[in-house]
């Protein structure tokens, strides 16, 4: 009886406590974001995206190599997994950025890089080389590569990333795209979020402590 007592009171402080603990948000882990195109997109393996709602995530990431994935809005179609690698820039924004690479005529213009709100690099999204050689050719700027078809989920880890320029030449991925971040540049810090003056942790723990003398005096009552 007297455990079960004791079993009770500790169930009844976990459950007035638990809505004081911070709420965790997995959208900072796998940077979930809902986008809206305006107009068809091109994405990495050559698939055009209609004009309309996605869902655009990262699934997982090794040093400055990651792997994106891009969903119809409510995730219930998975159109991509393609791989990026960190694009650098040095003010974060408030906002979601998208950036693309425009191509002359009625072709689609292609998906570039996708910069979360608030961070100081984004994803620079890879493409497969003849894909790549294409875009660099038409854009006028070096595009990221990989040497082979999109690869299993298990593959993209080793797999050749390399650059093709506008000259239909294939470089080192290092020769035009830092893989860290600039060293003679410091990154602007990415901007704190403000808290109302209510926030402040005093009134809370005051709370909790008055809440955990009124439960040691009942369970001392309880076990007694």
């Amino acid at each position: 009886m007297r455990v079960a007592k004791i079993f009770l009171a500790l169930l009844a402080i976990s459950l007035l406590v638990a809505p004081f603990a911070p709420a965790a948000r997995a959208d900072n882990f796998n940077k979930r974001t809902v986008v809206t195109f305006n107009q068809p997109v091109e994405i990495p393996g050559g698939e055009v995206l209609p004009a309309g709602k996605y869902t655009i995530e990262l699934f997982d990431s090794w040093g400055y190599r990651h792997i994106v994935r891009i969903f119809n809005a409510d995730r219930t179609k998975l159109f991509a997994t393609v791989l990026a690698i960190n694009n650098y820039r040095l003010t974060p924004t408030n906002g979601t950025v998208m950036s693309f690479l425009e191509r002359p005529g009625t072709a689609p213009d292609a998906l570039k890089a996708w910069f979360y709100p608030g961070e100081t690099y984004g994803q620079e999204f890879v493409y497969p080389k003849a894909q790549a050689a294409q875009l660099a050719q038409v854009t006028h700027e070096p595009i990221p590569a990989v040497t082979e078809e999109p690869a299993p989920i298990e593959q993209l880890k080793s797999e050749t990333i390399v650059a093709e320029t506008p000259e239909q030449k294939e470089v080192a991925i290092a020769e035009v795209f830092p893989i860290e971040p600039p060293a003679t540049e410091k990154l602007a810090p990415a901007p704190a979020p403000a808290l109302p003056k209510t926030a402040s942790p005093v009134p809370l723990i005051g709370l909790l402590g008055a809440l955990s003398v009124g439960f040691a005096f009942a369970l001392k009552r309880l076990v007694s």
